[in-house]
């Protein structure tokens, strides 16, 4: 649902990623930077009850996560690499901000609400992984109520609102965030099975139109036998080639009867095949957050 706000915040941060092109700062430092710092104000601040504090960093370098696809677009740089570098480093962010919350939730006596934050990485990393899966096989699965930037807003203001006193936030924004995280992956596993699940007619794959490589099907089968001496035709050739065009007759008059037989005792020497028609299907950026 935040994704629809991602044009908002790309032109705002447009100035600052556009002043960071002219440096020599890449991409892929920025995404390693907000990894980083995520890491830290989770795994040290949270664990230590200073909840504000962790939140609002952890917010600030979550930022990066959308400065680093900007640079990458000003730069020019966008590519498969970035992309994959980008969600794995995010797992990781995710990792550290829900385990230091359960660490904290242990220290402080709330076993029940510990492992729920538990539950919610698991949960969150499901939810990932079904669309990256889902994206593997050819469906798109981006669809479900708790996304990545949902989950990480839930999570940073819930704990952040426990910081400065509210009592219960913390707990209704973790179960909140279990029931949303179960249900997206619920729904990205139905709108794989409902694409390719049994019973499914699996599409076929398209194929190139007659003739578009540019080159007729191959000629028809092992040439006619020769004619007789009076000259009469011998039967047609087998059908065309991969082409789908039907070989031209092989059975016009034969040759001569002194004329040099082929290979295979043939009067008419085989027609060269057809030059392989290249399929046209053969043919990446930072990805959307899962």
């Amino acid at each position: 649902m935040l994704n629809a706000l991602r044009p908002l915040f790309a032109r705002l941060l447009r100035p600052v990623g556009e002043a960071l092109a002219r440096t020599p700062i890449t991409p892929n430092m920025i995404t390693a930077a907000g990894t980083i710092g995520v890491a830290i104000g989770a795994l040290w601040l949270f664990p230590t009850g200073r909840l504000f504090a962790g939140a609002l960093v952890c917010w600030a370098f979550a930022m990066f996560d959308m400065l680093d696809g900007l640079l990458a677009r000003v730069k020019g740089t966008t590519g498969p690499w970035g992309a994959f570098l980008d969600s794995t480093l995010d797992r990781i962010g995710d990792g550290a901000v829900f385990s230091g919350l359960a660490i904290y939730l242990a220290r402080d006596h709330q076993p029940v609400l510990a492992c729920v934050a538990l539950y919610c990485l698991v949960a969150g990393g499901l939810v990932s992984y079904a669309r990256a899966r889902a994206e593997g096989i050819g469906v798109r699965a981006d669809v479900g109520v708790a996304e990545r930037s949902e989950r990480l807003l839930v999570v940073l203001v819930a704990v952040g609102l426990t910081g400065l006193g509210l009592p219960f936030i913390l707990a209704i924004g973790l179960w909140l965030l279990a029931a949303g995280s179960t249900v997206t992956f619920v729904q990205r596993v139905l709108v794989v099975r409902k694409a390719v699940g049994p019973g499914v007619t699996p599409q076929p794959a398209p194929q190139p139109a007659a003739g578009a490589g540019g080159a007729a099907g191959p000629a028809g089968g092992a040439a006619g036998p020769a004619g007789d001496a009076d000259g009469a035709a011998g039967p047609a050739g087998g059908a065309g080639g991969a082409g789908g065009a039907a070989g031209p007759a092989s059975g016009a008059a034969g040759p001569a009867s002194g004329a040099a037989p082929d290979g295979r005792g043939n009067g008419v020497p085989d027609a060269s095949p057809a030059r392989a028609v290249r399929d046209p299907g053969d043919s990446g950026a930072r990805k959307d957050k899962a």
